[in-house]
């Protein structure tokens, strides 16, 4: 819940959402025909006489783009419909040269069904979809890098047009930005994690719209909505409806009003500009295509594509949560795709080898390493998690290696920086050929303790004063002293004997 206010007037305001998702479908071949949907090709090189609705030409239903609409419907836990109707679409625009898109309205595939979500305060809950209906894309408008023709001339790219799409809708019941970001990122991950969609922004395999209203808290009235149209990035759906929320509540504190419009967000000025006046249902005057019968869906067939379900994302983290005692932002931020799962599954199963086997502990511990010096590295050299340099036994060895104190979390760094780097095996090698393994000689760990309280009396002061700061100060300098090869927690122990 966001609560805007302007001009001293005192009215907190309701950000109501619902969004629609483009997820492209991973086919070989279009929805309607056998042309391919491959990324890159030349401008107008797969554009099929069905998919442009030429004379004389039949569309055939896609059965494997059918077979990821039960899938999904399967994953949401939504009804499939027995029966759905494919429909025609009418609208004109540069990039349709049919004149229509064939679609569903009535009747879609998929009706209801739920998607979890955790928010990024921890707490978990689930969104309502409304429907997941199957589709055709249009092609696409070129205004830019046309070299070959003249200044100010756009270009029609065909490509596009036919590639099978699943609209996926939501109820209204999100209330924030955030919330937002959490549902697209889930659903991301889940039309990946079965398999329906490579997921790649760049490209618009996953393109989201953001229904936006405004209302004054406490209302239970819906406000009008603006669709913006066409995010294919996280941060820019995030901030496209902070900055539509604020437009439309100045808007209105103004004395104005909403108009129902799709727009479009420009990231660079941060603003919503509009596109064109928002198109109702009656006026796309639907109507049941006369060329493809209803898209009959038996129950043998949803048996045989349920008994190919991976295990969900939901199911996978719960586990994770009740064996292990991991909270549901970890489980989720180790899952956040289906590499991640299979790569952290990986580590636990290596660890697990590694006496004294698996523990609440060992398990936090793979997590926050997973999602910490990792997920850091991989940030940084761009990479996914399939291609780490650090394998998922490699990084078990690290951790079981911290766990049993051979290594403090220090030179547990060192060492991880040494794998990717390829410089050994594993990280029992490094510690055998650089002699890492952590100082416990309890005579050495006293004598330093010992001489850092000697030589930093204002230290000492500090904490006998109160001050846990200084204790974490003096800690760090018999850590200085060991070149990080000694215990922290035993030093710390050390130290608050000495001084109390």
């Amino acid at each position: 819940m966001n609560s805007y206010r302007r001009g001293g007037i005192n009215v907190a305001w309701e950000v109501v959402l619902g969004l629609e998702t483009h997820v492209q479908l991973s086919t070989r071949s279009k929805i309607f025909s056998g042309a391919s949907t491959a990324f890159g090709a030349p401008p107008n090189t797969q554009a099929h006489p069905v998919d442009l609705a030429l004379p004389g030409v039949l569309p055939v239903a896609n059965r494997a783009a059918v077979e990821a609409a039960i899938r999904f419907g399967l994953a949401v836990g939504g009804r499939i419909a027995s029966e759905s109707i494919f429909a025609r679409k009418n609208y004109f625009y540069p990039d349709l040269p049919k004149g229509y898109q064939i679609s569903q309205f009535e009747i879609p595939v998929v009706q209801g069904g739920l998607v979890p979500i955790v928010l990024p305060d921890g707490t978990s809950r689930h969104i309502q979809l409304t429907r997941a209906h199957l589709e055709e894309d249009a092609g696409k408008s070129v205004h830019e890098g046309l070299t070959e023709l003249p200044l100010g001339c756009s270009g029609i790219d065909l490509n596009r047009a036919g590639t099978p799409l699943l609209e996926i809708v939501t109820e209204p019941v999100m209330r924030s930005a955030s919330e937002a970001v959490a549902y697209a990122r889930a659903l991301h991950t889940l039309v990946t994690w079965i398999g329906i969609c490579d997921g790649n922004l760049q490209e618009g395999s996953f393109r989201v719209d953001a229904n936006v209203s405004v209302r004054p808290q406490g209302s239970q009235a819906l406000g009008t909505r603006c669709e913006i149209k066409n995010l294919n990035s996280f941060r820019f759906l995030e901030k496209a409806i902070q900055v539509e929320a604020a437009r439309q509540v100045a808007l209105i504190e103004d004395g104005g009003s909403v108009v129902q419009e799709t727009r479009l967000f420009d990231p660079d000025r941060e603003e919503t500009r509009a596109m064109r006046s928002k198109e109702d249902a009656q006026d796309y005057r639907y109507f049941p295509d006369p060329d493809l019968p209803p898209l009959r869906i038996s129950g043998t067939w949803i048996d045989s594509v349920s008994s190919q379900m991976p295990e969900l994302p939901e199911s996978f983290r719960g586990r994770l949560c009740e064996s292990w005692g991991l909270s549901a932002y970890d489980a989720a931020t180790v899952s956040s795709s289906r590499a991640a799962a299979d790569f952290f599954s990986a580590a636990l199963d290596a660890l697990a080898q590694i006496p004294p086997g698996l523990s609440s502990t060992r398990v936090k511990t793979l997590a926050n390493w997973v999602m910490g010096e990792l997920a850091s590295a991989l940030n940084r050299e761009g990479l996914e998690i399939s291609l780490t340099p650090v394998s998922a036994v490699q990084l078990a060895g690290l951790v079981a290696r911290i766990d049993d104190g051979t290594l403090s979390n220090k030179i547990g760094r060192e060492v991880f920086a040494a794998l990717w780097a390829k410089e050994a095996e594993s990280a029992d090698a490094l510690i055998q050929a650089r002699g890492l393994k952590q100082i416990d000689d309890a005579g050495l760990l006293e004598a330093w303790v010992d001489e850092v309280i000697a030589s930093n009396a204002k230290m000492v002061e500090e904490f006998r004063g109160g001050k846990e700061k200084a204790l974490n100060a003096l800690v760090g300098q018999v850590m200085k002293k060991s070149q990080g090869k000694a215990n922290p927690q035993v030093i710390a122990d050390l130290l608050r004997t000495r001084l109390s």
